[in-house]
């Protein structure tokens, strides 16, 4: 497998350095990605960088997965506006913990071949003091060739300006790249389109310190069709921790991908062949609405992230909300599951202790809840036949519930229609 090749045809590589490809085609080769630990968890976001290591590793060669210890405490200005916040040492630790933990559901770590390897720069930093950065770093670097840097310019010329900090985030990546190279035979550093500056420092780093030859590669910065920012939603980041973002949410993100952002996203997040990805196409094209590209991307990343037991609870969750899911599987979920399936929706707290002499629909509903603006748009929409309790119709204006009627003695499923969701919560 030619790794330059399949970053092409999934439409991922961006720029590549002069040589690079033909130096990957010799042999097995060790480059590597950096991560800042800015979070205890991995976002959608990183996701790009994560296949780049991997479609690395299928093609033979080795990965390194970086996380900066030591650069999450300055913050790289790439792609920013403003400064980001810096962290403590005991965050950064607690963050890396969680990253290494991620990672390795991607990556195959193992001493021998081409085995993942995860460094953390903070073990080559922790012992420099700034003289001797700046004597064996600083002065192979000049200031005009730092400030050519677009990164650097686009900060400079905004309006919060670029402290020295930041200003010196494109040395320390650079001597990244140049103490792998040294120590670990690293050749190819890779990263996203905005690393281009950051990662060209460090091979001019390794040509005017030891006169040696490194490689660049970068891929594209994912962007929707419709302008708006990938991996985020209006509830935020999409991560892939499932305490941060549940297997259903996670699930249901993928899911509602556009036709046009899918055709881009199951070639960039799935390991699927080129001719498999041309079949789907072809159906899909034939039957959009069935979303046959978005059901095949959001079942293989979401097993690739959590497991094919997430997947399985995030398909029967989508059933049970938008088709004829049974009211069994709300009762298989705890709480937290419970309440992560239907955020967004309203919800209303009602009293156990009245609930439990039995409170008629009417009054549940326009009373005790404000599901609806009155007892008579109850009982109208009774007759119509549009409302359901825990997914069974309502047939009689007189119905009452009790706390007998309460799932996992706790919640009450009210659905007006097909897809408008109430939840009410017994306390």
């Amino acid at each position: 497998m030619n790794f330059v090749e399949e970053l092409r045809w999934r439409g991922m590589l961006h720029d590549i350095m002069p040589n690079t490809e033909e130096k990957l085609n010799e042999g097995m080769t060790s480059g590597y990605i950096g991560f800042d630990p800015t979070a205890d968890s991995l976002h959608v976001g990183h996701l790009t960088q994560i296949m780049t290591l991997i479609h690395f590793q299928r093609a033979g060669h080795k990965p390194f997965a970086l996380v900066g210890g030591a650069t999450g405490m300055v913050g790289d200005p790439s792609g920013k506006s403003d400064e980001r916040n810096l962290q403590t040492p005991e965050m950064i630790e607690h963050n890396l913990q969680g990253m290494k933990k991620q990672l390795a559901k991607f990556l195959k770590f193992e001493d021998a071949g081409n085995g993942a390897v995860m460094v953390n720069n903070a073990d080559w930093f922790k012992d420099m003091n700034l003289f001797t950065f700046i004597r064996d770093v600083g002065k192979h670097i000049t200031v005009n060739y730092m400030m050519a840097k677009d990164s650097v310019k686009r900060r400079l010329e905004g309006d919060s300006g670029l402290s020295f900090t930041e200003f010196c985030y494109q040395l320390i990546q650079g001597y990244d790249f140049y103490y792998l190279w040294k120590n670990n035979n690293c050749l190819v550093q890779m990263g996203g389109s905005d690393q281009w500056g950051n990662i060209v420092t460090g091979t001019e780093l390794i040509r005017r310190k030891d006169q040696g030859t490194a490689y660049a590669i970068t891929t594209q910065l994912i962007k929707k069709a419709d302008g708006t920012k990938f991996g985020k939603t209006e509830s935020g980041a999409i991560w892939l921790d499932p305490e941060k973002t549940s297997p259903y949410k996670y699930y249901q993100f993928w899911l509602n991908a556009s036709d046009d952002d899918v055709k881009k996203w199951i070639r960039i997040f799935t390991l699927k062949t080129q001719s498999e990805i041309e079949t789907l196409e072809v159906e899909h094209d034939a039957a959009p609405h069935l979303r046959i590209l978005q059901k095949a991307l959001a079942q293989e990343i979401t097993i690739k992230t959590h497991s094919e037991e997430a997947l399985e609870t995030a398909i029967k969750t989508s059933e049970f909300l938008f088709g004829n899911g049974a009211l069994e599987f709300l009762k298989t979920l705890d709480s937290k599951s419970v309440l992560e399936m239907f955020e967004g929706v309203p919800q209303f707290k009602i009293s156990k202790a009245e609930l439990a002499d039995g409170i008629d629909i009417a009054t549940l509903l326009a009373e005790k809840t404000t599901v609806f603006p009155s007892k008579g748009e109850v009982k109208k929409t009774i007759q119509g036949g549009g409302l359901s309790v825990n997914k069974t119709k309502v047939a009689e204006i007189l119905a009452s519930y009790s706390t007998q009627d309460l799932i996992n003695d706790e919640f009450i499923i009210v659905q007006k229609g097909k897809k408008n969701y109430f939840l009410l919560i017994a306390e």
